[in-house]
């Protein structure tokens, strides 16, 4: 359709600048009061994208430093957790995140700094999640798993607006296969709100 080959990326694009005057203050307030309570306050990610392509995503940082190296102390010492890793590659309650960070989680304003992911055509505002590489394997696992590949992931989508943390990893491409066969203008102006 004209939506999904140039219209969302026009949405894409004018929602971004349109918004710009008000987030840009915004994301420089946040990184401040990031890098306040210690270290870096962006933080990024490899991560697949459209056709399979990595591309680095930005956040701001709601972790611990070096929390990638923590991660696998943590797992290596609670069987619990490693299980819940295993399973949704992501803990509900994740002892690495601050205090700080935790507010930023909640309120989704970690995700701000990946509008660039957005105006530099690496992302959409709305589409899949986008998984790191290790992920892959596991993600490619559902039958339905390779419409993703078709898509520019997004900063929302199903996923995140339904079930979010009470999906599997491998469920996600399920609600990517959904969003995948009903992308419109509506559908996207749907999950935005």
């Amino acid at each position: 359709s004209i939506y999904t080959t140039h219209g969302k990326r026009f949405l894409d694009i004018f929602l971004v600048l349109l918004a710009a005057p008000v987030l840009l203050p915004l994301i420089g307030i946040i990184l401040g009061l990031t890098a306040a309570f210690g270290g870096r306050p962006l933080y990024s990610q490899l991560r697949v994208g459209r056709n399979g392509e990595t591309f680095r995503c930005w956040k701001v940082r709601t972790m611990i430093p070096d929390a990638d190296q923590a991660l696998s102390l943590i797992l290596r010492d609670n069987p619990l957790l490693a299980q819940e890793w295993r399973q949704n590659q992501k803990l509900a309650r994740d002892p690495r995140v601050t205090c700080f960070g935790a507010v930023l989680r909640k309120t989704s304003l970690d995700e701000l700094p990946q509008l660039w992911n957005v105006l530099v055509g690496e992302m959409s505002l709305v589409g899949p999640r986008p998984f790191l590489p290790e992920q892959q394997a596991q993600y490619d696992s559902r039958l339905c798993g390779t419409s993703y590949y078709l898509m520019r992931p997004g900063i929302t989508g199903l996923w995140q607006v339904g079930r979010r943390n009470r999906a599997s990893f491998g469920e996600r491409a399920v609600f990517d296969a959904d969003y995948a066969g009903r992308i419109s203008l509506v559908t996207d102006l749907m999950i935005l709100c």
